[in-house]
């Protein structure tokens, strides 16, 4: 008798801890995974997709659970040098689906758009994706990742030093002929997968990335044995095997799958593991019910990462409109600047952003607003497609400039 009180007693606190632990993570998605699940190409989620046009990016396809009753977390992909995810990388869209994301693969505004422009527009599909998307009440825009290919994990790379807010990165054979990026910024958990046989994008080419992340980062490098720099533009499963539990982990908060990392539970057609177990996941905040509207910027023209833009915050809205202005990259005799548009507590329709250049300065291109100049006075008004704003809501805008980078005092109105 005494043993199978004891035997109750346990069982009891068997079924009142499981919950508990459950309950600890509203983000969990998905049954207790197992080596074959997470090889398997399908998750338990039914999926759907559908096209979407550019808006920021080329165009797009979304890939989404079906089931309506939960958030998930959103991921971005975008493909590499003069390639097309729609031929490379879609396979990977309804696998990442089922196993409870939704994903957007877009093409580039041009196939050979710079590493840097395939940045803009991996962040400019997630905008897309949580403030425009037809699908946007069942992502959670406080659980955002990033995937590309070659010059698009160049990109991957670029984005995260942009928005330190993701949750998590993947580079595949990430690589640019802009040479080494130097990511001692990196506040976003980094996993780069490679190739054991590319000439493209070497072993030591990306050491001299991979060895900048800094200690407190969790990152990892997984080499697949035998495969070139085109691994990833095929269904691939040992791929998946490992991308799948570090987007769980880092996106889903799930340690479930830290099981499969820590150590690697399965090192077949691995050639290398470079790790920084144990993985912890951070905490994310409670997702959004329903985002504020907001447009994004186009792509920009390639130039070297800034490990470390500059922001100059406006007063927070009073009136109309406010803008506020950031160096996003400098190099000799120029850079390349961000304006971001807010509207007050009104909704706007139409607004215009002026400021005055510094001597030597010079704008030479605009994207997502229309620029007029009268000497060093400058305006740049709405596009057609960004001129309604709600209260609250913000749209950006971009520009190259020649010159020296300064901040400037910015007014913002709207007719």
């Amino acid at each position: 008798m005494a043993v199978v009180v004891a035997l109750l007693g346990l069982l009891a606190v068997i079924v009142v801890t499981r919950p508990a632990s459950a309950a600890d993570n509203p983000y969990q998605r998905g049954p207790d995974p197992t080596l074959a699940s997470v090889a398997a190409s399908r998750g338990t989620f039914a999926t759907a997709q559908m096209s979407v046009p550019g808006n920021g990016f080329g165009s797009g396809v979304i890939y989404y659970p079906t089931d309506t009753s939960q958030t998930f977390g959103g991921v971005a992909i975008v493909p590499g040098y003069s390639a097309l995810f729609s031929a490379e990388e879609a396979w990977m869209g309804h696998w990442l689906a089922s196993f409870g994301f939704v994903v957007i693969g877009i093409e580039t505004v041009t196939r050979t758009d710079s590493a840097d422009a395939r940045a803009t527009q991996l962040l400019a599909a997630l905008d897309y994706l949580t403030q425009r998307s037809s699908v946007r009440d069942r992502v959670d825009p406080n659980r955002l990742s990033v995937i590309g290919h070659s010059a698009g994990g160049a990109g991957v790379l670029t984005a995260v030093l942009r928005r330190p807010t993701l949750k998590a990165a993947i580079g595949l054979a990430p690589g640019s002929p802009v040479g080494n990026y130097n990511m001692s910024s990196d506040r976003v958990p980094t996993m780069f997968i490679s190739g054991q046989r590319d000439t493209t994008v070497t072993q030591a080419y990306l050491n001299g990335i991979y060895t900048t992340i800094p200690a407190s980062t969790p990152s990892a490098w997984v080499e697949i044995t035998g495969v070139d720099h085109l691994f990833a533009t095929r269904a691939n499963t040992t791929e998946m095997r490992v991308l799948i539990p570090w987007l769980k982990i880092f996106v889903d908060n799930d340690t479930r799958y830290t099981q499969f990392l820590c150590p690697l539970m399965d090192p077949s057609g691995i050639s290398m593991y470079r790790n920084k177990c144990p993985y912890t996941p951070s905490p994310s905040s409670s997702p959004s019910p329903s985002p504020s509207p907001s447009t994004t910027p186009s792509p920009s023209p390639s130039v070297s990462p800034s490990p470390s833009p500059s922001s100059t915050p406006s007063p927070q809205p009073t009136g109309a409109c406010t803008a506020s202005y950031r160096t996003v990259n400098s190099w000799s005799g120029g850079y390349q600047g961000e304006v971001t548009v807010k509207a007050g507590n009104s909704a706007v329709n139409g607004w215009a952003v002026r400021w005055t250049l510094s001597s030597g300065q010079s704008i030479s291109q605009v994207w997502n607003g229309t620029l007029s100049a009268s000497g060093s006075a400058v305006t740049v008004s709405n596009a057609s497609y960004n001129a309604s704003l709600p209260a609250s809501g913000t749209t950006t805008f971009g520009f190259l400039a020649n010159g020296a980078p300064s901040t400037p005092s910015l007014t913002c109105t709207s007719p």
